[in-house]
């Protein structure tokens, strides 16, 4: 039996390399395919513009190619790069994304989704618009509110020219006024539910309230009572 199993033993172990050698050949050429979330990298936004449209920040992909060349990438490596510069204001429509992959030769995308995107710049804006005080609740029995005073009262708002134009006031976070029986002064963050519109500086106001007796208290001016 061992002589059987040495005879040609340099043939037979040539043949067992020859054929480890050949799978792991086909194993390498097979192709595959390999889905990815890659994110997408907008570069040189021009000066005095901003992005004022949903973009969405990953894309859904499928690469096809031989695993050996599968096995080189890496999720971190593949990114979409879209190069705004020297763009105009409106809307841009960037379309073939998968030529904007960074992949080696050899693999090929077999799937994209979305497979374009809707990019609109517009121009940055500024205005100064006036902040509204929000109360809630109500004063002890017998006191009621008198002045009450913000300080700045107006603030300026940054962004997009769209939505600015119809931005005409900030408010306060609410002032509770629940059982005060006298004045007092507190500093109050401010409110403002823009989407493509910020704050450019000031995010607090200083709210002011005076708190004043209901009725007055009677006063006698002529006194002619006698002693």
């Amino acid at each position: 039996m061992f002589k059987l199993l040495t005879n040609n033993w340099t043939f037979k172990v040539t043949s067992l390399l020859f054929a480890l050698v050949l799978w792991m050949f086909i194993m390498g050429e097979r192709r595959l395919e390999v889905s990815y979330r890659v994110p997408i990298e907008l570069q040189n936004v021009p000066r005095e513009l901003m992005i004022a449209s949903d973009i969405p920040s990953m894309v859904d992909i499928r690469i096809s190619g031989p695993r050996t060349l599968q096995m080189k990438i890496s999720p971190s490596d593949i990114s979409i790069i879209v190069d705004l510069a020297d763009l105009q204001p409106g809307l841009t429509t960037f379309k073939g994304l998968e030529e904007r992959l960074n992949l080696p030769s050899g693999l090929r995308v077999t799937r994209l989704s979305p497979s374009y995107i809707d990019l609109k710049l517009e121009r940055v804006k500024q205005k100064l618009v006036p902040i509204k005080i929000a109360l809630e609740g109500e004063p002890l029995p017998g006191f009621k509110l008198g002045k009450i005073v913000v300080i700045p009262s107006e603030v300026t708002i940054k962004g997009g020219e769209t939505e600015l134009k119809n931005v005409t006031e900030v408010t306060t976070e609410a002032v509770d006024l629940n059982g005060v029986n006298e004045g007092f002064s507190l500093i109050v963050p401010l409110i403002h539910d823009g989407t493509y519109t910020h704050f450019k500086d000031e995010k607090t106001a200083e709210v002011q309230v005076e708190i004043i007796p209901s009725e007055a208290l009677p006063t006698n001016i002529n006194d002619n009572s006698e002693q």
